[in-house]
């Protein structure tokens, strides 16, 4: 079986949902007519990301009477598609959220489970953390979604992949900062080797849609990237540029990979359990 994946490097107006959302369904259209079977937007790719005190006025619920969600649904019918958003609770907590959406249906919500506030970030003031990190079936097999600052920790892709995720879709908004000493910036640096190695470590594919444009005086670089279970590179997206970037997921290479280097089958997770518990009880 194969996927043709569209990765959505979008530029987002800040608080504008509506706009946004046509520049979602223009990318759907465009994705649609190079025959995409999924398209993976950025980070809050319907609100924009410095939001601040804007957080609850751009909150949308992903349901079918949404007036946001409900033409995203429709669309979904003909291909899946993973989108940013602020989702709220019954409590009126705000969260950082992806949604993945196929056949017309909501299939799975991840809320970011780490919010950044060192540096440049300020999430915590302003939007709740997520409580869990699940894998969930697709027409594709199974599949796990990730927020930026959650796969710059190891435990969430470590859980997906136990819990069987096949395909690990990160989204970020990432801005560029520092330069190497390959003068490449430090952020796409890191962000692509670290998804390399996961790609490698758990025998995945990992695809990754950055956004890109200014706002609040951040420049965010783009790089849409997507790596197969041997961790090889099979996409790149242009750096700080709108780009609808397309590759194919074969996903036989999964039990080609995984026959060759039989990662999972050896993996000991009540080791893993054991040993947290021991250093949890300290």
């Amino acid at each position: 079986m194969q996927i043709n994946l569209a990765l959505a490097q979008i530029a987002t107006k800040l608080g504008d949902v509506q706009c946004n959302l046509e520049k979602h369904l223009d990318f759907i259209k465009q994705a649609k007519a190079q025959k995409a079977d999924l398209v993976v937007f950025p980070e809050l790719s319907l609100t924009g990301y410095v939001l601040q005190d804007l957080v609850p006025t751009v909150a949308h619920k992903p349901v079918d009477d949404d007036p946001i969600f409900q033409p995203l649904l429709k669309a979904s019918q003909n291909l899946d598609l993973v989108v940013g958003f602020v989702d709220e609770d019954p409590g009126h907590r705000f969260y950082i959220s992806s949604a993945y959406l196929s056949g017309g249906r909501v299939l799975h919500v991840h809320h970011k489970i780490y919010l950044p506030t060192y540096g440049l970030f300020d999430e915590g003031r302003f939007f709740a953390h997520g409580d869990s990190i699940r894998a969930f079936d697709t027409r594709f097999g199974r599949v796990g979604l990730l927020i930026c600052e959650d796969f710059w920790h190891a435990s969430p892709p470590y859980l997906l992949w136990l819990d069987g995720a096949d395909i690990l879709i990160f989204s970020s908004a990432s801005p560029g900062r520092g330069l190497n000493a390959h003068d490449k910036l430090e952020s796409a640096w890191w962000v692509e080797n670290v998804n390399q190695s996961y790609a490698n470590l758990f025998s995945s594919f990992v695809v990754h849609s950055n956004r890109v444009g200014f706002e609040d005086g951040l420049n965010f670089w783009g790089g849409a990237t997507a790596y197969d279970p041997n961790g090889e590179r099979i996409a790149h997206g242009p750096y700080f540029e709108e780009a609808l970037t397309m590759t194919t997921l074969d996903l036989n290479q999964l039990r080609r990979t995984r026959s060759r280097l039989p990662l999972m089958r050896d993996e000991r997770a009540y080791l893993v359990q054991r040993e947290l518990n021991r250093i949890l009880s300290k």
